[in-house]
């Protein structure tokens, strides 16, 4: 096995009024949410995505089933931290993660270093080591159209 491994995550999920928007587990104050099995977090879930991806681990569906009722309404920084545990047991630790939030609205900038701050808490990082851009779909598809948000993630994992 090499020394280093690269992974590539991506999630989505639908919009959905009355619910909470929560990305990389900060809350933000929003008339609507994501709509999915656990807190819906489309950062953490493409970032477990990524880490499990790099390992040659599957994907967060194989993982944390949305059909398993253990995961309904669970914070999704409990599949990221489980997902660093299986790269760890496989001697890798995280160097760093570079990601992408896509939303049409609201407008995020304000609350990139409450994500960042968060990411670096729960990856166990430096915040130098922990990117997050944000980006609109310029009104175009399903996100730029307000019915869906995603996020993607890429990571590189280092072996001890």
């Amino acid at each position: 096995m090499t020394s280093l491994r690269i992974g590539q995550g991506w999630d989505n999920h639908r919009i959905k009024e009355g619910s909470a928007l929560i990305l990389g587990g900060v809350h933000i104050p929003c008339d609507f949410g994501l709509d999915g099995h656990s807190d819906a977090d489309i950062l953490l879930h493409a970032i477990t995505d990524a880490v499990l991806g790099a390992m040659a681990l599957g994907d967060i569906g194989m993982h944390f089933p949305d059909t398993d009722p253990t995961w309904k309404g669970a914070s999704s920084d409990q599949f990221l931290r489980q997902a660093l545990k299986l790269a760890a047991q496989k001697g890798f630790h995280l160097v760093n993660v570079d990601s992408t939030i896509v939303l049409q609205k609201p407008k995020l900038g304000e609350y990139r270093a409450k994500i960042r701050e968060s990411l670096a808490r729960i990856l166990e990082l430096s915040l130098e080591s922990v990117s997050v851009k944000f980006k609109t779909a310029e009104k175009v598809g399903p996100v730029g159209e307000g019915l869906s948000a995603e996020a993607q993630a890429v990571v590189l994992l280092e072996k001890r």
